[in-house]
């Protein structure tokens, strides 16, 4: 990547994005804003501390707005009054287990949160793009051992899997209804389908990265529920350039690309959560952990989950810098810096060390 065609795009450009206040907004606010954009963000306060978005005050840096995607009124007149050229909506209710002990909530906030950013879009005077962010979990659960392509069945055997297929058919639907009309005018509306994401900053429960590193951190023993699942985990700046990199491409005009694309790792197999957790222990040098799947009765979750991200790779120019080592090992590095810092300077340091991070990625891009 010789020049930033990010930052060509992105540069002065409003960009609105839902869910900011989470692990993966609070990054992607971040690096637009080191693009040079004017971000809006709109989101609930975080859900617990500490968090990303309080530890790098993100909230100096943006237009700030506290709100539920699920109030229609208040989204539609935040975008009306912002006039943002394209939407980013990573707002969700992202944890599986949350979905069994709260699965209306999942579904309105998921589903129809994601029905009220489109309706929004669809009536929107300024709106040119928008990148709907959902899941790799959106897939009809089969247990293959070949990764999942983009026209593969949606589907979902839990609350919060099936919460993000019906996201993914409102998006096809309202872009068939409205988005594909013939206007050239017509904002141009993609889906993106990550796999698990880790990376620094991630304090969230029942997500085994964060609950690797927050037991390390704290010298305890990690507690692992399904240490034979495979899942496709991918950096969290790998996942993000690839919405950025979609998002650039809608704002070009490119109306082929607005379509539901995948963002997978490196890795042809699947990692357990056992190589994770070992692979997590060694790099801090300490540390152990306890296999607590035995008798628990815990909700079912997917045993074995792979993408395919062939489509990225050859309509996008899009492939992950790192492989999961890579990406744990960037991960490890982060939390250990945070560390190390004392109380007092850790909101002092947080911004900057996630800047550090995103500039040696750019790096790393730009010998690619």
């Amino acid at each position: 990547m010789k020049s930033n065609p990010l930052k060509e795009q992105f540069n002065n450009r409003k960009v609105f994005i839902t869910g900011h206040t989470g692990f993966k907004g609070s990054w992607l606010t971040l690096w637009l804003n080191e693009l040079g954009a004017k971000v809006i963000g709109y989101s609930l306060p975080p859900e617990k501390s500490p968090n990303l978005f309080d530890l790098a005050k993100i909230d100096e840096d943006i237009t700030h707005i506290e709100g539920d995607i699920r109030d229609y009124a208040l989204l539609k007149s935040s975008i009306d009054v912002h006039q943002p050229d394209i939407v980013f909506h990573l707002a969700a209710q992202a944890i599986v287990f949350n979905g069994y002990s709260a699965p209306k909530e999942t579904f309105d906030i998921n589903s129809s949160g994601t029905v009220n950013v489109l309706e929004a879009i669809r009536t929107s005077s300024s709106v040119k793009a928008a990148v709907i962010v959902t899941t790799d979990k959106c897939y009809e659960n089969k247990n293959w051992l070949w990764g999942y392509k983009e026209s593969d069945h949606l589907g979902g055997h839990d609350p919060y899997s099936a919460s993000k297929s019906m996201a993914e058919l409102a998006v096809s639907a309202y872009r068939s209804a409205f988005f594909e009309n013939g206007n050239p005018l017509a904002p141009k509306v993609a889906s993106a389908r990550a796999g698990n994401i880790i990376g620094g900053g991630d304090f969230s429960d029942f997500r085994i990265v964060p609950d690797c590193m927050k037991a390390l951190l704290e010298e305890k023993n990690i507690q692992v529920r399904n240490p034979s699942s495979t899942r496709p985990w991918l950096y969290v700046l790998d996942a993000l350039y690839g919405y950025l990199l979609l998002g650039a491409n809608l704002l070009s005009g490119n109306s082929n690309k607005a379509e539901a694309w995948n963002f997978g790792p490196l890795e042809n197999k699947g990692i357990t959560v056992k190589e994770i957790v070992e692979e997590s222990i060694r790099l801090f040098g300490k540390g152990s952990w306890d296999d607590v799947s035995q008798g628990q009765q815990a909700p079912k979750e997917m045993a074995l989950l792979r993408l395919n991200w062939d489509k990225a790779a050859h309509s996008l120019g899009w492939n992950p810098a790192l492989c999961w080592k890579g990406a744990l090992a960037e991960t490890a590095s982060w939390y250990k810096s945070y560390g190390e810092l004392t109380e007092g300077d850790r909101k002092k340091s947080a911004k900057d060390l996630c800047k550090r991070h995103i500039s040696d990625f750019e790096k790393l891009k730009r010998t690619q």
